[in-house]
């Protein structure tokens, strides 16, 4: 919220305000007679509650330092929003399949495309790779945390590789990978396959063999760093979460 304008409330009798603003702005207060923010009433009788740690801010504020009564808290009255569920990802079919166990909820994605470049020369490397973040949301909920994922693709026969008659040719498995707590999942892959999981000065951080579907490959890297995954020929960047 960056204003709140004239009249906003100025028709209702309020006992109780409590304001989540950290950083207030201004607001009309009783001088302005015909347009002030709140009420005359709801400035002289109700209290103000306003965040901890923030009280001086609100005395010195154009419109809240008319309220008579300020308060630092919720007064009681105010409760911590039930927080969405944290969304899954799967991939299916040439589809990102979004899932969030709170009823209602809808997820809110965003997907970059390591591929989208411009640029001048002969050759150009690609990655084929997506990453996808995504957090679910709800009216009278706490945004969910965001959940994260990377998807790519491994070439099942990089010998057959190629474009023919202006049609690319390559023949390749999607791969999902994602991470929780420093353990990373790799799903869309043979059982049977290795995956490695490299710092970026090259150091081995952990490996697992892919069994129904999936490899869980255990690491101690810290959350927020990178961690190179290698699949067969093919290493991937990924933020560890």
């Amino acid at each position: 919220m960056t204003s709140i304008e004239r009249g906003a409330f100025s028709g209702w009798d309020l006992p109780v305000v409590i304001s989540l603003i950290e950083n207030p702005f201004k607001i009309y207060g009783k001088a302005d007679e015909y347009n002030r923010t709140f009420s005359q009433n709801t400035f002289n009788n109700a209290t103000l509650y306003v965040p901890a740690g923030t009280i001086d801010k609100y005395k010195a504020t154009e419109g809240w330092k008319d309220f008579l009564f300020i308060e630092e808290g919720t007064g009681g009255g105010g409760t911590t929003p039930e927080k969405c569920a944290k969304p899954t990802i799967s991939y299916n079919k040439g589809k990102l399949i979004y899932h969030c166990e709170t009823e209602g909820a809808t997820c809110q994605y965003n997907i970059m495309d390591n591929d989208i470049k411009t640029g001048c020369g002969k050759e150009v490397q690609l990655a084929v790779t997506y990453n996808i973040s995504v957090y679910a949301i709800k009216a009278g909920y706490e945004n969910s945390e965001t959940a994260t994922a990377t998807l790519c693709w491994i070439d099942q026969q990089p010998k057959t590789e190629g474009i023919t008659n202006g049609i690319a040719n390559i023949p390749a498995n999607a791969v999902l990978i994602q991470s929780e707590g420093g353990i990373l999942k790799v799903e869309g892959i043979d059982d049977g396959a290795q995956v490695s999981v490299y710092t970026p000065d090259g150091k081995q951080a952990g490996s697992a063999v892919c069994r129904n579907g999936a490899a869980l490959v255990g690491t101690n890297i810290q959350p927020g760093n990178t961690a190179i995954v290698k699949i067969g020929e093919k290493a991937v960047k990924v933020i560890v979460k």
